[in-house]
């Protein structure tokens, strides 16, 4: 795949790649060089961040309570 760079340096990742790699918007890339190329790693911390605050637990304390409430079972402590 080739791609073209534009007047302020941009360049638009094709959309097998985006699709590939599951980029979004607001997506972070670490751009690094090595030696004659430049290597675009998706960032771990992304996929956290963006998932971060997305799962409430309404009302538990715990996500085991509330896994516990959506089976229908009480936590009482022991272990089954």
């Amino acid at each position: 795949m080739e791609v073209t760079v534009a007047e302020r340096g941009q360049i638009t990742l094709p959309k097998a790649v985006r699709d590939a790699l599951g980029l979004t918007k607001g997506t972070a890339l670490k751009v690094e060089l090595e030696g004659g190329r430049i290597i675009l790693r998706k960032s771990v911390d992304d996929a956290v961040s963006r998932a971060r605050g997305r799962f409430r637990l309404d009302g538990f304390e715990t996500s085991e309570a509330a896994v516990d409430a959506l089976r229908g079972r009480e936590r009482d402590g022991s272990s089954t």
